[in-house]
């Protein structure tokens, strides 16, 4: 079965891409526009991976992270973030309710490096 890989970023031209890429290597994009609309797919399809940017209109990556750590049915979903701004990363962050610093799984700088985005997906998803 594909894997399958929800991509959460208000840049449609930046989910065509990625979802071309993911198709190439026998995987299914799952596309969402904004946080909001993330979250919801996030909890309806139950993606193995999401690629989440962090600067959103609507809720920001940050928060959409934070409210899947603390949603225990999908909680364990591997998180990529993605910025255009490398500045805004090293400036936020949140804590989870463990108590430990939790943002993602990595990070990837725009634009992004597609062999390098697929190599890291592939080592999440096994």
């Amino acid at each position: 079965m594909a894997k399958r890989i929800l991509i959460v970023d208000d840049d449609p031209d930046l989910v065509e891409a990625v979802s071309m890429l993911l198709e190439a290597e026998g995987m299914e994009p799952i596309a969402a526009y904004g946080g909001v609309e993330g979250l919801a797919k996030a909890r309806s399809e139950k993606p193995d991976l999401i690629v989440l940017d962090i600067m959103m209109p609507d809720k920001d990556g940050y928060a959409v992270a934070k409210e899947l750590a603390d949603s225990e049915d999908i909680a364990d979903i591997p998180v990529i973030m993605l910025t255009a701004v490398t500045d805004y990363v090293s400036k936020t962050s949140y804590s989870h309710s463990s108590g430990k610093d939790l943002v993602a799984d990595d990070f990837f700088e725009k634009p992004v490096k597609p062999e390098a985005l697929v190599q890291r997906i592939l080592q999440l998803v096994g």
